[in-house]
């Protein structure tokens, strides 16, 4: 996956968002895989992954339906950033 910036994770909570929150947790990885998946399809063919992008999160994100991004004081948003923070950590420790 390339480098996880301010954006990325903002496109990430938002794609949360749109999911029921029982299911949340489970995206939030499966995001942070797909967009690691494409970042290898990136390296290795040349060209964006046909479904997940350039193998950025916010590519990976915006694959999917996408909620309005809300204030950080919405408890609803808040979790979803967390999620999404949480998701990358888990990531970098596995390696």
């Amino acid at each position: 996956m390339r480098p996880v910036l301010h954006g990325d994770v903002i496109c990430a909570a938002c794609a949360l968002l749109a999911v029921p929150r029982g299911t949340r947790w489970r995206q939030a990885r499966e995001m942070v895989a797909q967009a690691e998946a494409a970042d290898r399809y990136r390296r290795h063919f040349g060209r964006a992954h046909p479904d997940w992008g350039n193998g950025t999160l916010m590519a990976a994100a915006l694959s999917r339906p996408i909620a309005p991004e809300r204030r950080l004081d919405d408890p609803d948003y808040a979790d979803c950033l967390i999620l999404a923070l949480e998701a990358v950590r888990l990531r970098h420790r596995e390696r």
